[in-house]
């Protein structure tokens, strides 16, 4: 007999049973708490890409609020990561996406704060030059966030566009997206020191919450929610559109008594991105905006750049809202 089995392990005759071969495994950072959120790197398990994804060795990823409300509803030990840049190491075995070697970005699984991730490949992009790792990485989200929430508004040229929270990531391009569509826009945000810099970007008005703005808007993009948004909604012409991807201060949303015959024709629109973008053009989307930072018509450069590998300040400046604009993580 040249093979036997004793208690589910196999033999080979005149051979002592070998170990099994150890597992490839990578750094990540994964959560130790949810609230307020606490990472640990440790060793996890190289990721096994399906047919459709891309194995990307990551360079820089970002700190979102959206992933401080993922990982309040998902186990210790979770890894995080929405946003993606790096290198293409192997490409997707059924033939779509970017090639091996290309420098892409990209929306990742919940799984960017990682040596290397496994990423659809109908959710990345190649960076074109003169665009680094650290501004292509504010995208992603951001971006994507604030193109969507405009055209769900619709046609933008000669319109006027209230957006709140515009000195977080998704606002502040979404005060450029909006100049750059030809609408006159107001930026309202919770203090003097978090609006510096948006008149730079294009808005026309910058003004606080305790000074709300008082002249008719077509097109409201809110991401806070409470009276900020009830003040908005206010705020809109017959026919106009309220776009809402956000509610940072936790509140109910409230609507005017008067809400629906004062205001005949208007839209409130939600946009939750992970579910968007199951029916946009990720790759054209991305591309469409990396092409207007190569034009000088969108900035993208990250309001704090730290090291991956001490996450704390990130996560300090994300719940002390520190930060005007995005937090990345570089690798």
């Amino acid at each position: 007999m040249l093979d036997q089995e004793s208690s589910g392990t196999a033999y080979t005759w005149g051979k002592p049973p070998q170990p099994p071969a150890p597992e490839d495994t990578v750094k990540a950072l994964v959560t130790t708490a949810p609230a307020p959120l606490t990472l640990e790197l440790r060793s996890v398990p190289d990721p096994r890409p399906r047919p459709d994804e891309v194995l990307v060795e990551v360079h820089a990823t970002a700190l979102n609020r959206a992933d401080l409300l993922l990982a309040a509803r998902r186990p210790a030990g979770s890894p995080l990561g929405l946003d993606v840049v790096g290198t293409v190491l192997r490409p997707a075995s059924d033939g779509t996406g970017p090639a091996a070697g290309a420098r892409v970005t990209g929306l990742a699984a919940n799984n960017a704060w990682a040596e290397l991730a496994a990423v659809r490949a109908d959710r990345l992009t190649v960076i074109p030059d003169g665009v680094t790792d650290t501004d292509a990485v504010t995208l992603p989200v951001a971006g994507l966030t604030a193109l969507y929430a405009l055209r769900r508004a619709g046609w933008l040229l000669g319109k006027h566009a209230l957006v709140t929270g515009a000195s977080g990531g998704v606002g502040r391009t979404a005060v450029q997206l909006a100049r750059a569509g030809g609408s006159e826009v107001t930026a309202w945000v919770g203090s003097a020191a978090r609006g510096k810099g948006l008149a730079d970007l294009g808005a026309q008005v910058v003004t606080g919450y305790d000074e709300p703005p008082t002249a008719p808007v077509d097109i409201l993009v809110d991401s806070v929610g409470g009276d900020v948004f009830s003040t908005g909604y206010g705020l809109l012409r017959p026919g106009g559109v309220a776009t809402v991807f956000g509610n940072t201060v936790r509140a109910e949303l409230r609507l005017p008594a008067d809400w629906g015959h004062a205001r005949p024709g208007v839209r409130i629109e939600y946009l939750y991105l992970l579910d968007e973008v199951t029916r946009r053009d990720v790759p054209a989307d991305l591309a469409l905006l990396l092409d207007l930072v190569v034009a000088g018509k969108l900035t993208a450069s990250p309001g704090l750049l730290t090291p991956w590998t001490d996450p704390q300040r990130a996560i300090d400046a994300l719940y002390s809202r520190e930060v005007n604009g995005r937090i990345v993580l570089s690798m």
